[in-house]
Order: C-alpha cells, then sequence, then structure tokens
C-alpha cells in the first residue's frame, strides 16, 4: 500500500504530538477527539456539499428537510425532483444544482465510489472535483472522514485555521495560501493534526460563549 493510501494508525495523535507539543498538551488536556468516520457514497457527499458555507445548525436543519422530502437520499431520488422541489426541501438554488449534478454522475457512472477506494489521494480529490458543486475541501473532507487516510490537510477549512492561529499563537488567521506550509512539518499524520485542531476550537469556541 502506498504513502498516499495508508488508513489511519491507532498512534497516529501521538506520532503527531511528537511532531508538535501543543498537540501533546492538545490531547492530554480532552483526550482523542471523536471519530469523524462517515460511510461512504452517494448520501454522504450530498451532506458534505449540504454542509458547505453554512452554520452546523443551519446545515442539520437543511439536512433533515432534505432527507424528510425525498424519503430515500439516492441518486433516483434526487433526480425525481426537479430543482423547485429540492428548492422546497431547503437546498438553494446552488446547491439544488449541485445536487442534481451529483446525482447524474453516480446514476451515469462518471463517479464510481468503490474505484476511489484503491485510488491515491490526489487522484480522488482530481475524480470528485469533476463533478459541479465539489471543491478540493468537499474532497479532502470525504478523504480524511469517509475513507480514513492519514495524510489529509483540509487548508480552506475556517475553523483549523482559527484552531491554528489559537494554538500556535499566530498574532493572525493564517490564510488559504499559508495553510499548506503551515503544516508541511506534520506530514504524513496531517489528518490527525486536523482532528486536534477541530478539537482545540471547539474548546475555545465554547469558553467564548461561557465567557
Amino acid at each position: 500500500m502506498t504513502t498516499a493510501m495508508r488508513r489511519l494508525e491507532p498512534d497516529g495523535f501521538y506520532q503527531v504530538g511528537l511532531l508538535e507539543p501543543r498537540f501533546a498538551e492538545v490531547l492530554r488536556r480532552h483526550g482523542e477527539p471523536p471519530s469523524r468516520k462517515r460511510p461512504g457514497g452517494f448520501e454522504t457527499v450530498l451532506k458534505i456539499i449540504v454542509q458547505q458555507q453554512v452554520s452546523i445548525a443551519s446545515a442539520d436543519a437543511i439536512w433533515r428537510r432534505l432527507r424528510q422530502g425525498l424519503g430515500t437520499v439516492n441518486p433516483k431520488a434526487v433526480l425525481a425532483h426537479d430543482d423547485d422541489a429540492l428548492r422546497a426541501f431547503g437546498l438553494s438554488r446552488q446547491k439544488a444544482s449541485y445536487a442534481r449534478s451529483l446525482a447524474e454522475s453516480v446514476a451515469s457512472g462518471q463517479l464510481n465510489f468503490r474505484k476511489l477506494r484503491g485510488m491515491p489521494d490526489e487522484a480522488v480529490i482530481e475524480d470528485l472535483i469533476r463533478i459541479k458543486g465539489i471543491g478540493r475541501w468537499t474532497a479532502e473532507i470525504y478523504l480524511l472522514a469517509v475513507m480514513q487516510r492519514p495524510d489529509i490537510w483540509p487548508a480552506a477549512d475556517i475553523a483549523l485555521m482559527e484552531g491554528a492561529r489559537d494554538l500556535l499563537g499566530l498574532p493572525e488567521r493564517p490564510s488559504i495560501k499559508e495553510m499548506p506550509a503551515l503544516a508541511e512539518p506534520w506530514r504524513p499524520y496531517r489528518t490527525y493534526a486536523a482532528r486536534l485542531l477541530w478539537l482545540h476550537y471547539r474548546h475555545i469556541n465554547r469558553r467564548k460563549t461561557a465567557g
């Protein structure tokens, strides 16, 4: 198995803690982050699209309405509804278009989730971003959460940026362009770094809310 196709390792958090002591401190303070494991396939990618650029609470509410409206979340169910119907289920005009594009790609065989399993990280990303509505962030979240790849770094993730700013004591939030270089020393364990930063971000948010 190539490095790009490795799966999560039991000691990954320990290893990234050796590379960056502040990660070890997050681990000591809060324990291991909750699993981000998700089932693979159409429904998961559609849900990640729904979650794009909205709050967690908003995404959850939209997803509940969409699931109820569709009955069964699969390509056939999506293609059975026009964009107006999908918008009535809570999707924006843009995301309704993305949902149909995803459904068409899966139904036609252009996107084959089983085939993705044996592909290196960058090849998976390239295959996914061909689909309208799937950008690099969505593809990286799929690699990290579904395919359990150990060295994924979703550089465009705002929570990661804020978590890194706070934990590393940076003067300001790193930009998307700065994020890859920031995580370079944490290879090949960047998935673990991301999960620890998300955990740290959740805790600093709770402190702000409590304060």
